[in-house]
């Protein structure tokens, strides 16, 4: 008998960013009317028979953001979560994920970053993003980028199984 294992997924990013809206499409297919997380949302994402990821949405406001430290333990993927549609808070969100990143619980961590809401109008391309968060820069951990829209539903099945692909190759 295969054992069903449970990984550990945090989804991070600023306030307003959609993760809640997107974990809650992931899991019911359904888009929810959504408030700012105070503290998280947690749920359990079944990819396949054997897999199932616990996806950990973690409140985003500025307040919020010295505890997500303690939100790393077991932690194997990073889903960081951009509202490409914002340029105004790109720069604020390259320093939270810089800082997040530089914990060492989540040395050699992958990191999947999301931007969010590509199906609005003038959202910023995967490239303008990747290079405002200095993706390139991690040259020491395993990332991928992809757009999606979370209230569409778009591209977020493809970017969980790159998330499970990520860990089994981390």
């Amino acid at each position: 008998m295969l054992m069903n294992t449970c990984v550990q997924v945090i989804l991070m990013g600023l306030d307003s960013a959609g993760k809640s809206t997107l974990l809650s499409r992931l899991l019911t297919g359904q888009v929810m009317e959504t408030s700012p997380t105070i503290g998280f949302n947690v749920g359990t994402l079944d990819l396949d028979k054997k897999t199932s990821l616990t996806v950990w949405d973690v409140g985003g406001q500025k307040s919020m953001r010295p505890n997500w430290r303690y939100y790393l333990d077991d932690c194997q993927a990073l889903v960081f979560v951009v509202d490409s549609s914002d340029p105004g808070r790109i720069t604020e969100a390259q320093k939270a994920l810089k800082k997040v990143l530089s914990d060492e619980k989540l040395q050699g961590v992958p990191l999947m970053v999301l931007a969010n809401k590509k199906d609005l109008p003038n959202s910023m391309t995967i490239r303008e993003i990747s290079n405002h968060l200095d993706l390139p820069s991690y040259t020491e951990r395993s990332w991928e980028i992809q757009a999606c829209s979370a209230l569409k539903g778009l591209g977020l099945q493809q970017a969980f199984m790159s998330v499970n692909k990520l860990i089994k190759r981390s």
